[in-house]
């Protein structure tokens, strides 16, 4: 039988998560509770879609429309995900898909769609210029082996956060973590996401997240939000409030949450998400050992159109981001959920 494009319906959410689970192309971004997630916490229009054939999912398609008047309009697989684009197991399920995408995009009107892909850009689609990496390196699960594979001055400041005393707790506690992040954004100059959001996650992938929170003199210090997938942990939200910095309690917190992953759920790659380059970000990351991946970002524009560049890279931010860190918690907590909303 001929494939069939169809938009997404309820009654598909189990076949459509197993058929991610199942194949190796998709990745955690791909899973379906995402959509309900990207529409209640931020309320953009979703438009997900998946190729059948015999009655089976041959491959799906998460899409979302994000709208708003400070960023403009774009329609991306997927926002505030770090990989995305259609995934399928026959090439003529991948042709329906993207063909699908691009008629969506002219029926609905949208300027741009954006396909974040993680190992390369869909043949014919222009990319963006080298903007995000990604950083992935596999773990055994034997915290001795794992430890001995961080670079010496990396490994040094872990062990520094051991011997001040700091320990960790693995729990779901999202608003705790909201605290902490909070102030750890707003001091980067960064609009914080709204607490739903996080809460939003948490009740998404009930058996797929932890938050790993680091004490000192039991005192919260480092927190940070988790997914697993398959044999993958995922280290997503996370920050430290000042005192972190003079403990060490952000690098105590990753080995953490790699020495948990490993040993407690099989977890055998550990994906430290994405940096752009030239930030402190991706200096720790590769501190850590890992190599950067470029992102491979691809793109198609309605005529006239041009790509928005909304990056703290871009000068124009540069003032913006110098007041944001100026502002008291309490106000930035209030005014970021409204624009981050479009910077996803």
């Amino acid at each position: 039988m001929a494939v069939r494009i169809r938009e997404w319906e309820p009654s598909a959410g189990k076949a459509w998560d197993a058929f991610v689970q199942a194949t190796p192309e998709a990745t955690f971004f791909h899973l379906a509770p995402w959509r309900r997630v990207i529409e209640e916490a931020f309320g953009h229009a979703t438009h997900y879609a998946f190729a059948e054939q015999d009655g089976a999912i041959v491959g799906v398609l998460p899409l979302a429309r994000m709208r708003t008047r400070l960023f403009g309009d774009m329609l991306i697989s997927t926002p505030f995900c770090v990989y995305g684009g259609p995934v399928a197991v026959t090439p003529e399920a991948a042709e329906a898909l993207e063909a699908h995408a691009r008629r969506l995009m002219h029926r609905i009107g949208a300027p741009s769609l954006e396909f974040r892909r993680l190992h390369a850009a869909d043949p014919g689609w222009p990319e963006r210029p080298a903007l995000y990496n990604t950083f992935r390196k596999p773990i055994t699960g034997d915290g001795e082996t794992d430890m001995k594979a961080i670079p010496r001055k990396q490994r040094a400041m872990v062990r520094k956060g051991i011997q001040n005393g700091l320990t960790s707790v693995s729990d779901g506690d999202t608003d705790r973590l909201h605290r902490i992040y909070a102030e750890s954004v707003r001091n980067l100059g960064t609009p914080v996401f709204s607490r739903r959001y996080f809460r939003l996650l948490g009740e998404a992938f009930p058996g797929a997240h932890d938050v790993v929170t680091v004490l000192h003199e039991d005192r919260p210090v480092a927190a940070v939000l988790n997914f697993h997938f398959r044999d993958e942990v995922l280290p997503y939200y996370g920050g430290g409030t000042r005192e972190a910095r003079a403990v060490a309690g952000n690098d105590f917190m990753y080995w953490e949450v790699m020495r948990r992953a490993g040993s407690e759920r099989g977890a055998r790659m550990f994906d430290f998400g994405r940096s752009k380059s030239g930030t402190g970000a991706f200096d720790f990351k590769r501190n850590w050992g890992f190599v950067p991946q470029p992102l491979h970002y691809c793109y198609q524009l309605a005529k006239g159109a041009r790509l928005p560049e909304h990056n703290p890279t871009n000068p124009k931010y540069r003032l913006m981001i110098a007041a944001w860190r100026r502002l008291p918690l309490p106000l930035a907590k209030l005014l970021g959920p409204p624009i981050v909303r479009g910077l996803g």
